[in-house]
């Protein structure tokens, strides 16, 4: 082993371990999402036989909830904590494949440090860290869309028809997961029709029927995803899916304008390490093409002329990427010729597939930043394939001289950032009065566990619990009315009767008849509850938010206030059922 790749070694378990502490900080110090909360119910629902949109409302794709059902025994023992390790777990998983498919993209002297750069940028983020263990859609949508585009390369390089077929299924299941995620597999299907009949041999590299594998093994996954749902529960599917994200309102006019310069910002602070390495590619590209000082040859030499660093020709590539040639009996000249044809293969592969990647960043986040609330966390998801793009642009221009000291480099200033990054504060910090900062008694999720062991003693499993927090249930073993399975996002007013039926979810009357009729011994109710209407997403109307607290209060007695609970450190009120005089 060389010393370049003894200090690689180094690097990479440093990065690995701070990754790891970020992961398991975020687990047990990081704030609640509400979110969390229906995420993990519906994979409970799921594992006891339920199906999503058939036997209750979920406004993402069917896949995460069929995913962590598998996981039941974790959520059981673990409650949200169990949910979160196994979010980050897939969340770790998917920055390593990243760094996989970063390396699949450069030769072999430059792949030491183009993974390392990208496991970097993704894993020692504080930012990426929170959102890919708290339990979100994005880090099994991460997973899968790594998978699907390495084995995209795969396919593309052995010429393999399964692989294909596997790419294509790998992002259809990344699609049923988060649905933004859906514009990759045009651009995927497109980008490699076309390449079948482009005039350059080199855009030609991609396999003459990859367009069709890669589109039956799409359409293969999708009817196993999506088909049926589509058949069993056509209304509730389709509303839950477009309809309910289509309808969501931010306002208009000014109020549209600060929501989309507030993505942008919030992305640039969440990024910014990734950023700034992007716009000093751009800076260096650009001084090198126009002044080219001498001190930077071997930068142009390496970085701009393609793969591996030299001219964009197959014989080149196959030299740069092949290797010594070592003789065995059973390598001959076959052997050695089919080894080269795949080394340029994959060369020419390369430029291909990092062409597929921008189209697939920029495709999404225009989806992303054009949505009624462009919530800059939508981005985590696809943030691993912009790291990829901007490690592997990075280090090809800085070649195999520079890689090493651009790596270390970059894990200095990424760990510098993790330390000052303002999600540590709110760790232990839970907000200011005035002068003072408020300091937290317990970590939110240990509060989530105390309040759920009171409940529980006065409690028996499978007993319903009034709560528009999921996540209450959830840590509680209980059950949750039937039409509140998506908590604070249960509530649609203006729904009909037959409608509200239908996709399992309240209207107005419903909603007021529940509060009237149910016998459950509990409620839990924090700031969140009684107060949001979907799908606009606004505040329930002052005079009906007062007569839903008046029909709480007539029929269950204040048991406890839990102050400072869950996401925003709202009030939590515990109610227990007023019993019969």
């Amino acid at each position: 082993m060389t010393a370049n790749n003894r200090i690689f070694v180094g690097l990479s378990c440093v990065a690995v371990v701070a990754a790891v502490i970020l992961s398991s900080a975020n687990l047990y110090l990081g704030d609640l999402n509400q979110d969390e909360g229906w995420y993990l119910y519906a994979a409970q629902l799921v594992a006891s036989g339920q199906w999503p949109y058939v036997d209750f409302a979920f406004t993402q794709g069917p896949v995460m909830p069929l995913v962590y059902a598998l996981f039941k025994p974790i959520i059981t023992a673990g409650g949200l904590a169990g949910g979160r390790l196994i979010t980050a777990l897939l969340g770790l998983l998917a920055a390593v494949l990243a760094a996989r498919l970063a390396a699949r993209l450069v030769n072999k002297e430059l792949r030491a440090g183009a993974a390392l750069t990208t496991f970097i940028l993704i894993g020692v983020n504080v930012y990426q860290s929170y959102f890919c263990t708290v339990v979100k859609t994005y880090s099994l949508t991460a997973l899968l869309l790594m998978l699907g585009f390495l084995a995209l390369a795969e396919g593309w390089t052995r010429r393999h028809a399964w692989l294909m077929l596997m790419a294509g299924a790998f992002m259809v299941l990344a699609t049923g997961t988060r649905t933004s995620a859906g514009v990759v597999l045009p651009i995927v299907f497109i980008y490699l029709l076309m390449a079948r009949h482009a005039p350059q041999v080199a855009q030609r590299s991609a396999p003459s029927l990859a367009w069709l594998h890669f589109g039956l093994g799409a359409t293969v996954m999708a009817g196993l995803v999506f088909l049926p749902f589509l058949i069993l529960a056509p209304e509730s599917f389709l509303y839950c899916i477009m309809q309910y994200h289509a309808l969501r309102h931010s306002g208009g006019g000014l109020m549209t304008l600060v929501f989309k310069v507030g993505f942008l910002s919030r992305l640039l602070q969440a990024y910014f390490v990734t950023f700034s390495i992007g716009v000093f590619v751009v800076f260096a590209k650009w001084a090198l093409a126009r002044l080219r000082p001498p001190c930077f040859a071997i930068a142009l030499r390496d970085g701009e002329r393609g793969y591996g660093g030299q001219a964009r020709t197959p014989a080149a590539m196959t030299a740069a990427t092949a290797g010594p040639t070592i003789a065995t009996p059973l390598a001959g000249p076959a052997a050695t010729a089919a080894a080269a044809a795949t080394a340029a293969t994959a060369a020419i592969a390369a430029p291909a597939l990092m062409r597929i990647l921008w189209l697939s960043i920029i495709a999404i986040t225009l989806i992303h930043f054009l949505a009624p609330f462009p919530y800059d966390d939508y981005q985590v998801f696809v943030f691993p394939l912009l790291a990829i793009a901007i490690a592997n642009t990075a280090i090809r221009l800085v070649g195999q001289r520079g890689a090493l000291w651009l790596t270390i480099a970059i894990l200095v200033v990424s760990l510098g950032a993790a330390g000052s990054s303002p999600l540590n504060q709110d760790w232990f910090i839970q907000g200011r009065d005035r002068i003072w900062w408020l300091v937290k008694d317990r970590s939110p999720l240990q509060k989530l566990r105390d309040t759920a062991a009171q409940i529980r003693r006065v409690t028996k499993p499978g007993d319903l619990l009034l709560t528009q927090d999921p996540y209450m249930a959830v840590e509680a073993n209980l059950k949750v009315p039937r039409g509140l399975e998506m908590g604070q996002f249960s509530y649609f007013p203006a729904l009909s009767d037959d409608q509200a039926a239908k996709l399992h979810v309240f209207n107005r009357a419903g909603f007021e008849r529940l509060l009237r009729t149910t016998e459950a011994p509990l409620a839990a109710l924090s700031g969140y509850a009684l107060a949001i209407q979907s799908p606009d997403i606004m505040p329930v109307p002052p005079k009906d938010e007062i007569l839903f607290w008046n029909i709480i209060r007539e029929h269950y007695e204040l048991m406890e206030n839990v102050p400072n609970f869950g996401q925003a450190y709202t009030t939590l009120r515990i109610y227990r059922i007023k019993t019969a005089p």
